[in-house]
């Protein structure tokens, strides 16, 4: 029996654009309300969110009965770590802050088993393999892991070829916030210079036959984007969902006593 088909990755080969959510809450129950959703895809967030790797196990583990792929991203790029988040499970796993083709090829490494890769055998003991009854898991897995790149500053937008030019590497995540502080402004992901570099960055990624990623909860920017080539977009995160929603609502009702 061979490593399960990675949806995810597929829908990216065939140039699909999928719609998903950040899942920053790292609880189990909002998490399967998530899955229910609708969303193609949901990241669960192990960098800005508090979780670690149980919560990440364990919200694998519920998703698993919805339609919607979990992504996980990881707090950092260490070997150990992606060791860990594919063994619990995870197919797909997105890096933040890479900022050079050498980083991005032994990231590569690191979620590949040998003789290509750093990726350690220890799959019969895993929820990856189904604890030893996927029989062909060591030989079909890496086919079926996706691995997604975060460039965010000004150094990873300039080793941006070096990148696109890593075999293994399925899709580039630009990210917004950090851009445009490294840029120089700070929570304003929508000034012109940053949108100029966000879209060039997109269509570049595009051209080079990986599957380009964005987050934005601006439809305009949004729209964009898919424009200039986004294929994996993400357009809310479960956060900024309930706490929107909560003083929303909160306000409506305070202001009928005034």
């Amino acid at each position: 029996m061979p490593a399960a088909i990675n949806t995810f990755k597929k829908a990216l080969a065939e140039g699909q654009t999928v719609f998903g959510c950040w899942l920053g809450l790292a609880d189990t129950f909002s998490a399967e309300l998530m899955g229910q959703a609708g969303f193609d895809w949901l990241v669960i967030d192990g960098e800005h969110a508090p979780n670690d790797l149980r919560s990440i196990l364990a919200q694998l583990q519920v998703l698993a009965a919805s339609d919607s792929h979990p992504v996980v991203r990881v707090p950092i790029g260490e070997t150990y770590i992606l060791k860990q988040v594919l063994d619990a499970g995870a197919q797909t796993v997105l890096v933040p802050m890479v900022e050079s083709g050498a980083q991005a090829q032994q990231l590569v490494r690191d979620v590949s088993y040998p003789p290509h890769g750093d990726r350690g055998v220890g799959y019969a003991l895993t929820r990856a393999a189904r604890f030893g009854t996927v029989a062909d898991y060591g030989t079909t897995a890496d086919a079926q892991t996706c691995l997604l790149v975060q460039v965010e500053n000004r150094k990873g937008l300039a080793a941006l070829d070096d990148i696109l030019a890593v075999d293994g590497i399925d899709g580039v995540f630009i990210g917004p916030a950090d851009l445009a502080a490294d840029m120089g402004h700070m929570g304003d992901s929508l000034h012109p210079d940053v949108q100029t570099a966000i879209m060039d960055a997109l269509s570049r990624i595009a051209a080079a036959g990986k599957a380009p990623g964005i987050l934005s909860t601006d439809d305009t920017m949004t729209r964009n984007a898919i424009d200039a080539g986004a294929r994996f977009v993400a357009v809310g995160a479960d956060v900024l969902l309930l706490g929107a929603s909560a003083r929303a609502l909160a306000s409506t009702w305070k202001s009928t006593k005034e």
